[in-house]
């Protein structure tokens, strides 16, 4: 999945990060099907994912529930880590769990 800059680099010109295509690739949900499962255009979820638009607070609760996750778990000001590492409190390197 190409990187969005939503996720690591820059927040775009919403100024926020974001995991919406993350989110959307691990469920396997197409931006046609969030869109209509929250109320709005497709490319509206095209924007938020770049971070060219920033969600109204009624727009980030939906998304939230869609997702079953708080919106601090899709949603920041600060860059995000990877769920895994939230979580799990690292990445594991390769060599663990090796003999």
């Amino acid at each position: 999945m190409q990187d969005n800059g939503t996720q690591g680099g820059s927040p775009g010109e919403s100024g926020l990060y974001n995991r919406i295509a993350v989110l959307r690739a691990e469920r396997g949900v197409s931006r046609q099907e969030l869109a209509a499962a929250v109320g709005v255009n497709y490319q509206t979820i095209g924007f938020l994912e770049r971070g060219n638009y920033g969600p109204s607070l009624k727009l980030a609760f939906a998304i939230a529930a869609y997702f079953d996750l708080p919106i601090e778990a899709i949603f920041s000001t600060e860059p995000l880590k990877p769920l895994s590492e939230q979580i799990y409190g690292g990445s594991p390197s390769p060599q663990e769990g090796k003999p």
